[in-house]
């Protein structure tokens, strides 16, 4: 009797952490995209008590970088214990020199490589090969998987195969179009694989683990008489490898049906042209191969599994022996090599053979490129060329060095009958997570199959999203995005204007939007082009308020169950009634450990999610003329580069729009020209209510509200005229209009300025209103950025908060998420020093809204200047900050030499020397250098003597830099740590601000050393049992570190005060700032992050003090306690309006009430700390007071 197959609906980072966990006794774990995932469920399932094929858990331990990971890997190894662990990218990287030593010592073991992209001219976090091709020499074998369900079944292999040839793994598959793409998938369990293991090879592996009972030595030296010889040894062993999995696969295949070889054919038994492939690719592939065979065509795939040792007696034998064209696929790129890797070892294996086939080789798919059966069909076409291209790339048009294949129009070549849908959605409003849930529930409750993938941009929460669903009656192969939907569903209004929403929705097909208009209303504000496809295309449209419809039930801006419902509703995919339980179900699971009250309120937003409407098409829309394009004065570099990226039509771009910074040099500026008009609601200003305190513009997280102060003129000019302004307050404005102006279009709507707004009298100058009734606004915005000049200038800009919020911020519109709780301090260390400021930003979450394609938030002042930033990686971003520190130390040293010989200079003039001398007695100062460097160069240009010359070629160093390096707590507390520490030993003039968010948060909010006791995180899934880490007080041990914990919303002044401190202070400084972050889950919402610092602050969790070593050179307490006495009363309280902690409550109810109280004790220790440093006596000897006492 056959076994009854389980399914499960799951995506590939699942799958190979289902398998891994059997064989796994440890596992060593750091965070990264994609690949965090795998950890994550490893971790959740210990916590959980399941058990592996030994009837244990797996003891999951978190380390501080990839590079440790590898290292506990390879020391959990050598004590006998079977060890796994998961990474992709710069991760893998960082593990090369232990992958080395693990495999030289024939160590088993598997790490499992959602592979992933390498940073190079830019990062990406999207897949393709250049991470595992960088690991091909270690000596790791290497196993390849093209689909979720290959993952399931061979990730066991990689397992099995590990143990019985004593060989260490790379198991490895697709970042994201795998590890991230949701299937229904048959399931393998324990009593499948667990039969399949070598009990004798395992127990062989734990005889050689090192024990004292019976020593050896292993990690020796050797010279070079007998290294050479030593290492030929392990030949047999690699010669071994290949029947090893070939035989493992047999046993897969007889489980699963399923056949599976180190190499697999696929297509014509004659074929004359195959492709060569490995990864997601080869089921696309497959797709291609039999719409051409259909059609008569004699082609096929060979599907790379075996990757390494790579065994050409196998490889041979799965291509046809009819072959004469070969077409080989590298998902990677080696710049000046001959070929790529794969490429390279087919032509190897063809070599010397008579009647060898013309092989090509080509590139595809970097960064996740989407890589189609059309794309497929064009690689087919140009086998059968005379004289095939060579060394092409596929997917892309290259206009400069003409690589690539033509691109063909996209086909529907998915099995017949699948039914696809696309699904808008804006980040963080829920729509990616009830899709996937969608995808669940019709693949658990159905005999369809289904595919669920997401795209994304690269902002946080807030950015673009679409959802790519497929159901139907036959396994699905596109390993593609839909490109022809059935259903689109755009769940965000102002996507209408921004992008082509109805791009290849089919003839009769079926569109959703969630709008906030009406019938006649919704007809005449459809855009013009929209209206064309709708009637020409015979599309069916349906129209709901899913936004009024969630703030009546009171979910703020989350959408998505209302909008899940309608889905079903109107699809009727599977019956509305098993749908809307269903959904029911997964809302317990999802939001059950937020408290009944979300569960009721989504229970209620299903219900509702009937009150969509019909929208009558009329047919003479399709004879509508196109609307006239808008024409704008904006840059080439805007229209032609950003705009279409940020449309979503970047993979139309040409080569040749990159040619001239292919180095990635993008310019700034470029986040001020999106005005995607994507919140629900924005403040409006009363100006009546307004006392022009400027704290709204302080805590907004993406500078869309700021004070502007009008002269006569000015005013005169304005907008909404003198109603809508204020006299401003202050001696330096007399007679000019104040205005706090809202950029409706660039707000997230968060809310934090009408929260921490004092008002006039407690009624508040901010309300937060619809965004339609505020667009008649918008010009006020324009006209007080274009028109109104800076008034930073008439007041001191650092003295005090309000004044402050005059300086321009050089930092807006970034893609942080709503309500972020980093870019305040970001955007006000930027109104204090941009213009004047170098930044080495470590990667992280305040890389990406910093600086994400095509979107720069940094900006320039009206004279040009503002701040240069670069991102170099995770790990070494204090170095990277120190090493702009010391060029610019160094050839600053040159140019004050310059400065020296111009005083002598017989051909420079007296107002060039007197400039010279300015700048010599005042090198550091910002200002003043500033203002020489404004004089001295167009004097220099007009001299022209050979030091003038000089100086000019250095005019870019006149003006003295503020050297600041910003990381997040992952990077600071963890990763790069080391490093840190070593640049602020250095004792050199750099600030560094740490973002503490206490979580990773940019991987999606894993523990660092800086989560807390009782939290509950990713790879802390039953509460953090350790206390967190004292960055700022170690650093303040050299004695010479300027050190600061602050919270803005707790405490603006000295926010502003610290900030102030560590600029001015000439040495290594360090800001560590306190970071509301949605991983938190705060109960009040993200619009109540800056209240939350303050709660935070108020109940004793987190402390504010300052150490300032200048203090003691003036014989002072260099520490000072800016925090006052804790009501600890409010602590367990402030713990339980975080999910993150109050989670512990319903998941973990027994040790709740201990970590609680260990993470109350832990704040109350450390602020005792505090308080005892605020209160030593200083300047005076110890043993001089001790004896002037006894003298007494």
């Amino acid at each position: 009797m056959s076994k009854e197959k389980k399914f499960l609906t799951c995506d590939g980072n699942q799958a190979a952490a289902h398998v891994s966990y059997m064989f796994s006794e440890v596992a060593a774990i750091y965070p990264i995209t994609p690949s965090s995932t795998m950890a994550e469920y490893v971790d959740e399932w210990a916590a959980a008590g399941r058990k592996n094929i030994f009837g244990e858990t797996v003891l999951v331990q978190e380390m501080q970088s990839e590079g440790g990971a590898a290292g506990a890997v390879h020391g959990s190894l050598q004590a006998g214990a079977l060890t796994t662990t998961y990474t992709a990218s710069q991760g893998l990287l960082l593990m090369i020199p232990n992958m080395y030593k693990i495999a030289g010592e024939l160590l088993p073991t598997v790490f499992h490589v959602s592979a992933r992209t390498l940073a190079s001219h830019a990062l990406s976090i999207f897949g393709d090969h250049q991470d595992v091709m960088s690991v091909r020499q270690t000596g790791f074998a290497m196993l390849a998987e093209g689909s979720v369900q290959e993952v399931m079944d061979l990730a066991g292999v990689a397992h099995l195969a590990s143990i019985k040839a004593s060989m260490p793994f790379v198991n490895f598959f697709d970042g994201f179009r795998t590890s991230h793409e949701i299937q229904k998938i048959e399931m393998l369990d324990t009593d499948d694989l667990a039969p399949l293991l070598d009990r004798e090879a395992l127990a062989a592996f734990r005889r050689r683990a090192l024990t004292p009972d019976a020593p050896v030595a292993r990690g020796m030296a050797e010279n070079g008489d007998v290294f050479f010889q030593h290492r030929e040894a392990c030949n047999r062993q690699y010669d071994a490898v290949p029947e090893v999995v070939e035989s493992y696969m047999a046993e897969i295949s007889k489980i699963t049906g399923r056949e599976y070889h180190l190499f697999n054919y696929y297509g014509a038994p004659d074929a004359d042209r195959v492709i060569i492939a490995m990864g997601s690719v080869t089921q696309a592939a497959q797709e291609a191969i039999d719409h051409l065979n259909a059609k008569g065509e004699k082609v096929g795939l060979v599907s790379v599994h075996l990757y390494r040792p790579f065994s050409a007696k196998h490889f041979l034998a799965a291509v046809p022996a009819t072959a004469k064209r070969i077409a080989v696929l590298d998902r990677t790129k080696e710049p000046g090599a001959n070929g790529e890797p794969l490429y390279l070892d087919v032509k190897e294996c063809f070599y010397g053979k008579a009647d060898a086939p013309v092989i090509v080789g080509g590139r595809y798919g970097l960064a996740s490129k989407d890589t189609t059966p059309a794309q497929i069909l064009s690689v087919f076409e140009n086998l059968a060329l005379p004289m095939p291209k060579d060394h092409f790339t596929l997917g892309i048009v290259d206009d400069v060095t003409f690589t690539s294949l033509p691109l063909k129009e996209e086909m529907a070549l998915g099995a017949a009958g699948t039914f696809e849908a696309k699904f808008y959605g804006l980040g963080a409003d829920g729509t990616v997570g009830a899709n996937k849930n969608s995808v669940k529930i019709i693949g658990d409750n159905t005999n369809k199959y289904c595919q669920a993938y997401f795209a994304y941009d690269s902002k946080k929460s807030g950015g673009f999203t679409c959802s790519h669903l497929r159901f139907g009656d036959e396994p699905i192969r596109s390993t593609y995005l839909v490109n022809t939907p059935n259903f689109v569903a755009c769940h965000v209004q102002a996507y209408l204007n921004m992008y082509d929403v109805t791009r290849g929705l089919r003839k009769g097909g079926t569109f959703l939007l969630n709008t906030i208009w009406e019938g006649e209303e919704l007809a005449k504000n459809l855009p013009v082009h929209i209206k064309r496809y709708f009637a020409k295309n015979d599309i069916t449209v349906y129209y709901i308020n899913a936004t009024r419809i969630a703030q009546e039930i009171g979910l703020g801006n989350r959408t998505n169950t209302i909008l899940q419902s309608a889905f079903f509703r109107i699809t009727e995919v599977i019956p509305v009634d098993l749908a809307i339980e269903q959904m029911k179900k997964f809302i317990v699971k999802s939001y059950g450990k937020k408290g009944q009250d979300v569960v009721d309120k989504n229970y209620a937003a299903v219900d509702r999610g009937g009150e969509y409407h019909k929208l009558d098409v009329d047919p003479a829309w399709a004879e509508l003329p196109e609307a006239p394009k808008a024409a704008n004065d904006d840059p080439a570099f805007i229209n032609e580069i950003v705009r279409p990226i940020n449309a979503q039509m970047g993979d139309d771009l040409k080569v040749s729009a990159f040619a001239d910074i292919a180095d990635g040099t993008w310019q700034q500026g470029t986040a001020a020209y999106e005005k995607r008009g994507v919140a629900a609601f924005v403040p409006e200003w009363k100006p009546e209510n307004c006392i022009q305190c400027n704290k709204c513009a302080y805590v907004c997280p993406h500078a869309a509200i700021r004070p502007f102060v009008l002269d006569e003129a000015e005013a005169a000019k304005a907008p909404l005229g003198e109603s809508h302004s204020i006299p401003a307050l202050g001696p330096a404005f007399k007679g000019m209009r104040f205005i706090q102006a809202v950029d409706v279009l660039d707000c997230l709507g968060c809310g934090n300025c009408v929260d921490v707004c004092p008002g006039k009298k407690g009624v508040k100058a901010l309300e937060m209103k619809p965004l339609e009734s505020q667009l008649n606004i918008q010009p006020e915005w324009d006209y007080c950025v274009k028109g109104v000049t800076s008034k930073q200038n008439l007041v001191d800009i650092k003295a005090n908060v309000k004044n402050s919020q005059f300086a321009t911020p050089l930092f807006e519109f970034s893609g942080a998420c709503s309500g972020c709780g980093e870019t305040p301090y970001v955007k006000l260390i930027s109104q204090l020093f941009g213009d004047h400021e170098m930044i080495a930003n470590a990667t992280g979450c305040s890389s990406i809204y910093s600086g994400s394609v095509p979107s720069t938030p940094y900006t320039t002042n009206a004279a040009g200047h503002g701040p240069a930033w670069a991102n170099s990686l995770f790990e070494d971003f204090a170095e990277f900050g120190l090493g702009m520190k010391i060029a610019t130390e160094k050839i600053r040293t040159r140019l004050a030499d310059l400065m020296t010989a111009a005083l002598s200079c017989d051909k420079c003039s007296d107002e060039i020397k007197a400039l010279a001398r300015q700048w010599l007695d005042n090198r550091d100062n910002a200002s003043v250098t500033r203002e020489v460097a404004d004089k001295l160069v167009p004097l220099c240009e007009a001299c022209g003597c050979d030091t003038c010359k000089s100086i000019i070629e250095l005019k870019g160093y006149i003006a003295a830099r503020s050297q600041w390096i910003i990381a997040g707590d992952g990077a600071a507390y963890d990763i790069g740590f080391g490093g840190l520490d070593h640049v602020l030993a250095s004792g050199k003039n750099v600030n560094v601000i740490v973002l503490d968010t206490e979580v990773y948060s940019n991987t999606g909010g894993q523990a660092s050393k800086a989560t807390p006791i009782g939290a509950i995180a990713k790879f802390a899934a039953s509460g953090k049992r350790i206390r967190k880490k004292d960055l700022g007080l170690i650093a303040s041990t050299y004695g010479y570190v300027y050190c600061a914990q602050i919270a803005m919303g707790a405490d603006n002044a000295q926010t502003l005060k610290a900030i102030r401190e560590a600029e001015a202070y000439d040495g290594p400084s360090l800001i560590i700032a306190y970071s509301p972050c949605i991983n938190h889950g705060l109960k009040a919402g993200m619009g109540h992050a800056q209240a939350e610092e303050a709660r935070a602050v108020e109940c004793g969790y987190w402390q504010l003090w300052r150490y300032n070593p200048a203090l003691e050179e003036q014989g002072q307490n260099p520490f000072t306690l800016d925090s006052k006495t804790p009501d600890w009363d409010k602590f367990e309280d402030f713990l339980k309006g975080e999910v993150r902690y109050a989670a512990m409550l319903k998941q973990y109810p027994a040790e709740a009430a201990e970590l609680y109280s260990a993470a109350k004790a832990n704040a109350q220790w450390r602020y005792n700390n505090y308080l005892r440093l605020a209160q030593q006596q200083w300047g005076v000897d110890p043993e001089v007071a001790q004896v002037e006492k006894s003298n007494e």
